[in-house]
């Protein structure tokens, strides 16, 4: 089975490299690498060319942004299992071989997910993504706990459910999350995957109060109601925004 990984990459380059590199260093053959560059400017397309022999597809060119590059990197895709890991985050070694592995043996699971832990500029690890078990129920009461970097799912699915909407700037993960498990079910493998970086200029960090904001607007597009447990943790959240977003940065200093 073919995956198709893509990579959405805007001036990145002080960490696009370890990204590039621990997708081609995967222990497994049939890899299709996609990368979609926004335009950078800051020295990313000359590493991208370091390993274009090795990227199955690149280009460099203004995009819409994050969502617009995924969206890009998936159209050309042509693997049965897809996955995407930012320019600042990396794989662990063997997460692909064992992805395609679970879900070989699991052919009704529509997507499968591993652990992450979140690391800082220097690779160190500074905590552990809350992953866990979650269905479409949970979902929708906003019990994500789904490491985007350690997610694989099949691209079948991806043909009936895809494209990501580029109206969501942010929670574009927890919108596809939703739209895979009312088709499939989801699998959670504890077993470390993907690392999630945290610095100052990722865009969990500089922008994490538009998160959820953007999974209220998919809940009530979804016909969901405002006295929900879902809308009930947005206003927890946004109360308590100004204490977890000063916590982070402690951790990423």
């Amino acid at each position: 089975m073919r995956v198709s990984i893509v990579t959405p990459s805007f001036n990145q380059s002080k960490y696009l490299e370890r990204t590039i590199q621990s997708v081609l260093n995967q222990d497994y053959v049939d890899i299709e690498y996609i990368i979609i560059d926004g335009g950078s400017e800051d020295g990313s397309l000359e590493i991208i060319q370091q390993y274009q022999d090795q990227i199955a597809y690149w280009i460099s060119e203004p995009d819409k942004g994050q969502t617009d590059a995924i969206n890009k990197g998936f159209a050309k895709a042509s693997g049965d299992i897809l996955a995407w890991i930012n320019s600042d985050d990396t794989l662990e070694p063997g997460a692909v071989s064992r992805a395609v592995q679970i879900l070989v043996e699991n052919p009704g699971v529509g997507m499968v997910y591993g652990h992450g832990f979140f690391i800082n500029g220097e690779d160190q690890k500074i905590g552990e993504f809350p992953s866990a078990q979650t269905d479409y129920r949970k979902l929708r009461r906003g019990y994500v706990h789904i490491c985007q970097q350690a997610a694989f799912w099949r691209a079948s699915l991806w043909k009936k459910i895809g494209p990501l909407d580029d109206s969501i700037y942010f929670a574009m993960d927890y919108d596809l999350w939703l739209r895979l498990a009312k088709e499939a079910s989801l699998l959670y493998v504890p077993e470390h995957w993907a690392n999630f970086r945290l610095h100052n200029d990722t865009k969990t960090i500089a922008e994490d109060d538009r998160c959820w904001p953007d999974m209220l607007k998919i809940h009530l597009r979804d016909d969901g109601s405002r006295f929900s447990l879902l809308y009930a943790k947005y206003l927890i959240r946004k109360l308590a925004a100004p204490v977890m977003r000063a916590k982070r940065n402690r951790i990423i200093r």
